[in-house]
């Protein structure tokens, strides 16, 4: 045997055998921990593609909607004022009808809605009996009977002390005016 070694040591195998004896051993270790370690994994893919497969819906069938060409000639521009609506003016102030005054300037409060005024007490200086009306932004203005509030051209009839009575002309569509009696109560 010590001849063996001793030619194995010439011939520079001696030197290879430790790492060939290690190299074996590496490899019998890693096959020995190659196990299956997926298996849970085959397993859901395999129940996955023996379920039961459902068809699937079906898509919405599309509405077709009707097109409809506009074609404007021939109507009036919207941003012109009608027309009917001056024609009705000048015919129901030429028959003495109920009509606002057209010439007449606008005061302040009626450019406020009426349920947006609030009467706010009222108060006497110089003999008259004034109203005092709590305007949308805030303000407090003084009210005689006479004065104008409100969109639909209301006319102060009286001031109570309770209330503001007034009659406001609202037109009817049809080119006349009507008349309606409003009032404003005191703030509480």
């Amino acid at each position: 045997m010590k001849k063996i070694t001793a030619e194995l040591r010439e011939s520079g195998v001696a030197h290879a055998a430790p790492r060939l004896l290690l190299m074996m051993a590496a490899t019998a270790i890693l096959t020995a921990c190659g196990g299956d370690g997926h298996q849970d994994l085959r397993d859901y893919v395999a129940e996955v593609k023996a379920r039961d497969k459902s068809a699937i819906a079906p898509l919405p069938e599309i509405k077709t909607f009707e097109t409809f060409v506009f074609d404007e000639s021939g109507l009036r521009d919207p941003f012109e004022p009608a027309e009917i609506a001056q024609d009705s003016v000048e015919m129901s102030v030429g028959n003495g009808g109920i009509h606002p005054d057209a010439g007449r300037r606008k005061e302040e409060l009626e450019s406020y809605s009426l349920d947006s005024l609030r009467m706010m007490g009222t108060l006497e200086l110089k003999g008259l009996y004034w109203g005092l009306i709590k305007a949308g932004d805030g303000t407090i203005h003084r009210v005689l009977p006479g004065n104008y509030l409100g969109m639909n051209h209301g006319k102060i009839n009286r001031i109570l002390g309770d209330r503001i009575e007034l009659t406001e002309i609202i037109a009817d569509g049809a080119g006349s005016w009507n008349e309606r009696q409003a009032a404003i109560a005191l703030a509480e």
